[in-house]
């Protein structure tokens, strides 16, 4: 289906030239005269690259449906990451490289969204926030209190997280998955 570039924001998916993209980021630029700009960020979702595209207002691109199915993650192999349908008992992989920096945010068991076009899987979707154990911290400094101080811990899964000073070792602590921030201890 035929949208216009107008509609395009965060999170759309479309094609253009036999590609799938995802716009990461939008803006709309209306100059003094002529027509407005559109100019998106998009993620190649095939190649993972990331371009910068402009369009002409009135612009037309083919936007697309994306069915989300929820799977269990499984292991790591080094390079590919293998999942689990939970209701079909299918085992999908997906290259490690698509997930960059959010491999982190994968443990055992954990259920999050893959995103296919067609038979192709294109995405993922982490839940918005996990829980993990703290496998190590930094030691607190006594007396240090002033200006909300945090420290690091490292996670079951092998993300760091700044956190207050009172979580420890064996604590289970929330972390949102859209910046790695710390949320509380469960």
């Amino acid at each position: 289906m035929a949208i216009d570039v107008n509609q395009l924001r965060r999170g759309t998916t479309y094609t253009e030239d036999g590609e799938i993209f995802k716009v990461v980021n939008y803006s709309h630029n209306k100059t003094g005269r002529g027509g407005a700009t559109i100019r998106v960020t998009v993620r190649n979702m095939r190649s993972g690259a990331q371009t910068e595209k402009t369009y002409n207002s009135g612009n037309r691109v083919d936007d697309i449906r994306v069915e989300a199915t929820p799977v269990e993650y499984l292991y790591d192999d080094g390079e590919f990451l293998t999942f689990m349908d939970t209701e079909t008992y299918e085992q999908p992989q997906m290259n490690r490289s698509v997930f960059g920096e959010d491999v982190y945010f994968l443990k055992p068991n954990l259920t999050i969204k893959l995103l296919r076009y067609g038979e192709e899987i294109i995405d993922y979707e982490l839940p918005i926030t996990v829980d993990y154990e703290v496998t190590d911290a930094e030691m607190a400094v006594a007396g240090d209190t002033a200006n909300n101080p945090t420290k690091r811990v490292t996670t079951e899964s092998g993300l760091e997280v700044k956190v207050p000073m009172f979580v420890n070792v064996g604590d289970t602590i929330r972390v949102k998955t859209e910046d790695g921030t710390y949320v509380t201890r469960v």
